[in-house]
């Protein structure tokens, strides 16, 4: 009886331990794209290069959550919830490291902009107000990660329709913008490649709130919003 409890208060203690390097993991994501966002909006090299140097630090993070994901997996035998929370954390991380992934693509783009001089895009081609609105939406769903809200991670899944608006409309300035003065082409084209990364933050941070929502009530509802949204769409 006594050896059953300290089992049971150790694998409690082990699931905790995976919840945490998680969260830890996505605050250092969450601070890798807020950083490139700034490194792409000042020029600040060593900004820049603090997000480029960060990507090492969540690489590792992911392979050592995934290790502690599978050990846990070998000697406790989860079930149910427990089961569903290994199997949705195994998911996150792999969301996460991608984010960083964007977010040092921003950074690359952005030590290339400056590089050539500071950029003369309009002010209409607001990239950051976008990037805020990805950021917000990460933020929001380790908060319901933290806290297995799916209430809230149904919410996160919504609004990732306004950041892939925003990003359609952000390429048509884009393209406007290029075919006035084929002198900016290049500029142009390395902001495309970063308004097209901060929309795959808004579709990763979708992915983990999908992931959110498997593990509160083990239901999978990847690539079950948009058709019922087009329906909603031609009925309107």
């Amino acid at each position: 009886m006594v050896n059953t409890e300290h089992l049971s208060k150790q694998f409690d203690a082990d699931l905790e331990d995976i919840r945490s390097r998680v969260l830890q993991m996505g605050g250092i994501v969450e601070a890798q794209i807020v950083g490139a966002i700034e490194g792409f909006s000042s020029g600040d090299s060593a900004v820049i290069d603090r997000v480029i140097s960060a990507e090492f630090r969540v690489n590792n993070n992911e392979k050592e959550i995934d290790d502690a994901c599978t050990h846990v997996v070998a000697r406790r035998q989860p079930a149910a919830s427990d089961l569903r929370f290994i199997m949705g954390v195994s998911k996150i991380v792999t969301d996460l490291e991608r984010v960083g992934d964007e977010a040092e693509k921003i950074a690359r783009m952005a030590r290339q902009i400056y590089s050539r001089g500071a950029p003369n895009i309009p002010r209409s081609i607001d990239v950051r107000q976008t990037a805020n609105k990805a950021i917000i939406m990460l933020r929001s769903v380790l908060d319901a990660l933290a806290r297995l809200d799916a209430v809230e991670a149904e919410k996160i899944i919504a609004n990732d329709r306004l950041i892939d608006t925003e990003f359609r409309g952000i390429m048509r300035q884009l393209i406007t913008y290029m075919m006035e003065d084929p002198r900016t082409i290049t500029t142009a084209l390395d902001i495309v490649w970063i308004a097209k990364a901060i929309e795959r933050v808004g579709d990763h941070a979708k992915n983990i709130a999908e992931q959110v929502i498997y593990i509160v009530h083990g239901t999978d509802v990847r690539h079950t919003t948009g058709p019922k949204a087009s329906a909603a769409e031609e009925n309107a």
